[in-house]
């Protein structure tokens, strides 16, 4: 499987912030089921690394799990131990990006500005997360203008009101947190078939908008 290949292609990261480590597995299967391909588990949620490889045993060629919230190397190192295939940061390290590269897992550290998002490309990132992505799909069309070669991955505010704006725009995928994936509700049969639902929601509104533009 060619992992950048393999996010490119679905689109989606549903991220998966403050899962008690337990229900993990079963909100993945729930996003799996709706057609998610991608999850990033974040590191600052409970026994994270524990997680990540739960997820990547039990989803091994259906999912690909990432790691989220990475703030150095040597967390980088430890998640992709643990069975993470693209490492997530919401600030550009670039020691974290040539541990990540020197492992084999995707780079998406996280920028805002045009000369952040330059200089992550430019150190070796596959796919910029630009965050936060609040201020608007104008800002990704905005910056798509100087650095049309920079694949750039909107992440915070990216919602199923929006996300067509921001495919518009030309972003190539989209991080989606909570408005995918509400952790502070109790994990329970209703939650994961609600979950099903919305996660087929997101795939679908993507797509659809892919085939509008071919």
């Amino acid at each position: 499987m060619n992992l950048l290949s393999h996010i490119l292609e679905h689109k989606i990261v549903a991220i998966v912030r403050g899962a008690e480590s337990k229900d993990v597995v079963q909100i993945a299967s729930a996003l799996h089921e709706g057609g998610i391909k991608n999850i990033e588990i974040t590191l600052n949620s409970p026994n994270a690394l524990e997680a990540i490889e739960k997820v990547a045993k039990e989803f091994k060629g259906e999912i690909l799990v990432g790691a989220g919230t990475v703030l150095d190397p040597e967390t980088a190192r430890a998640a992709i131990l643990a069975g993470a295939q693209f490492i997530l940061a919401p600030t550009v390290n670039i020691e974290t990006i040539k541990m990540t590269k020197r492992y084999g897992a995707i780079s998406i550290p996280g920028a805002f500005s045009p000369t952040e998002i330059l200089t992550a490309y430019e150190k070796g990132a596959d796919i910029v997360k630009v965050f936060p992505a609040s201020i608007g799909a104008q800002y990704i069309k905005d910056i798509r203008g100087p650095l049309p070669h920079i694949p750039l991955l909107p992440t915070g505010g990216v919602n199923l009101d929006n996300i067509g704006e921001f495919q518009a725009a030309g972003a190539v995928g989209f991080g989606i947190g909570s408005s995918l994936v509400n952790t502070k509700r109790e994990v329970n049969a209703s939650y994961l078939k609600e979950l099903t639902i919305k996660a087929r929601q997101y795939v679908e509104a993507v797509h659809s908008k892919q085939k509008e533009n071919v």
